[in-house]
């Protein structure tokens, strides 16, 4: 079967294109009209009654909006989203937290700040694509950091000594490990040290209690220069309207706020509000219901699935809103373009192991923040593909 580039699948539906070759943004991308899309891992589930009761207020918060200083609601939202997530030492008073559109944007603005004093860079591996497609873009060198190597000990001192910065996902997508407080106070010291940037994406922090000890008062103690970026929008089924939160420490040292100018200006009041009014809801209940939600979904995934010949769960203790599974000898994509016929989208791993996507190429990854009748329907269609049915 031939392989499609995806900017031609997108606009043709032909009978080869059920195999892409693409990253896998582009492959979510296919899946967005489906009813049974388990791909992309931002919030799709239904509203619970009170973000209901909080769009309802839409109205009241535009109005308000309109008239309060945006220095003032910008300082509210973050108070009420980083102390939520139990980050209370968080730089909130001295201008560095940057509001942006989205994580991917705090990305690229921290990407391009980086490359005008280092060339390279350590990512975590595997990891999200378009982490190494936004580093990679702006001319960075990427030098793989293993999981097993971050969280098992120290990071070796030469590859510190080769890059200007260490780029770390915790939790991590796809597989859900964080990185423990000590083992981020010693790679901040390791940090400090060599005067390497720590760069931190917390975007799924709000799934693992795990990973809400307090970051902020590691990094400050640690006198490292460090980044963090932090996202709203994997939490809540907001439409997309989301920031992505760009913090930065006082000594980093990186134009990071000359860049942002040239990109944006800043987000939206009436999404500042959004975000206060869902996190005072979250903390009121809301983020433990969320848990018991994904808890519940990841469990529906593992009874429809548990009997499947080869099929195992590859990450067991997971707290993050998606799932892998590893497909035993059977091919991701294959399976992926049998799941296509039924209009049911999952996403095959090869490029989350940017450094080696063979790694992936017999897993795929299943979202979770989705109602529990997609993805019983989607897993039990997976589950025929596999048993040949």
């Amino acid at each position: 079967m031939n392989v499609v580039p995806v900017n031609e699948a997108v606009s043709t539906e032909t009978a080869d294109d059920s195999r892409i070759d693409g990253n896998l943004t582009q492959l979510e991308y296919l899946a967005l009209n489906s009813d049974f899309n388990l791909s992309d891992g931002h919030a799709r589930q239904e509203l619970t009654p009170g973000q209901g009761k909080m769009v309802g207020e839409l109205p009241r918060l535009w109005a308000e909006a309109v008239v309060r200083p945006v220095e003032e609601i910008e300082r509210e939202s973050h108070r009420a989203f980083f102390h939520l997530l139990g980050q209370h030492s968080y730089p909130g008073a001295d201008g560095r937290v940057l509001a942006c559109y989205s994580s991917s944007v705090a990305m690229e603005i921290f990407a391009r700040a980086l490359v005008t004093e280092a060339d390279a860079i350590a990512l975590v591996h595997p990891t999200f694509d378009n982490i190494p497609d936004i580093l990679r873009g702006v001319g960075l060198r990427l030098v793989p950091l293993e999981e097993d190597v971050l969280h098992g000990g120290d990071v070796p001192a030469e590859l510190l000594g080769s890059v200007g910065a260490i780029f770390v996902t915790t939790p991590n997508n796809p597989t859900g490990r964080v990185l423990s407080r000590e083992r981020l106070v010693r790679l901040a010291e390791q940090c400090a040290e060599h005067g390497v940037v720590l760069a931190l994406d917390t975007c799924f922090r709000g799934f693992d209690e795990a990973g809400q000890y307090d970051h902020y008062e590691v990094l400050e103690a640690s006198g490292c220069r460090w980044v963090v970026i932090e996202d709203t929008g994997k939490l809540w089924p907001t439409l997309e309207l989301k920031i992505g939160w760009l913090v930065r420490s006082a000594n980093v040292g990186l134009p990071l706020a000359k860049v942002y100018s040239d990109i944006l200006l800043g987000v939206s009041p009436l999404v500042m509000l959004m975000v206060k009014r869902l996190s005072e809801d979250a903390a009121d209940g809301g983020l433990r219901d969320l848990h018991e939600f994904i808890a519940t979904n990841r469990a529906l995934v593992r009874a429809n699935l548990h009997d499947v010949p080869g099929l195992t769960f590859v990450d067991p203790d997971s707290r993050v809103s998606v799932e892998r599974i590893h497909l035993g000898d059977r091919s991701a994509m294959d399976v992926w373009a049998a799941l296509r016929e039924h209009n049911v989208y999952l996403l095959p791993c090869g490029r989350f192991h940017w450094a080696d996507p063979s790694e992936g190429d017999r897993m795929l990854r299943i979202a979770l923040s989705r109602s529990p009748a997609s993805v019983d329907v989607a897993t039990r269609a997976l589950r025929s593909v596999l048993m040949g049915d």
